[in-house]
């Protein structure tokens, strides 16, 4: 199972795999107060299209588009994800963003997910 949680909030047991996944460290989080397991930055959304996006609502929908593009080109960090959904089962991909429903870690756990569903048929 796939899950998505700001990197704020605290651990649970069902969290599994803790995965940070996004390009810069989280504003105001000190290493030491860091509860992840994995930073895999290069999956975030290239810089020029995070800061294009900076997390309008009505960038939405174009921002999705171009995140997956990237992600199609980012196969070698997919694979190691899905791997480790496999291995753990539980993966929760963290994000440092304000807004939970329009953020990086949504459109990654959608692509993972699919890919999950394609493999499985």
């Amino acid at each position: 199972m796939i899950r998505v949680k700001r990197v704020y909030e605290q651990p649970s047991e069902q969290d599994g795999l803790r995965v940070l996944v996004d390009r810069l460290w989280p504003r105001g989080l000190r290493k030491s107060e860091a509860r992840f397991d994995l930073w895999i930055k290069e999956i975030a959304p290239e810089n020029s299209l995070r800061k294009w996006f900076s997390h309008d609502p009505e960038k939405w929908e174009e921002f999705r588009k171009c995140y997956l593009r990237e992600l199609e080109q980012k196969e070698e960090y997919v694979q190691g994800l899905l791997e480790k959904v496999r291995e753990t089962k539980n993966l929760t991909l963290l994000y440092s963003a304000k807004d939970e429903t329009f953020n990086n870690a949504v459109v990654l756990k959608e692509y993972l997910e699919s890919r999950l569903k394609s493999q499985e048929l």
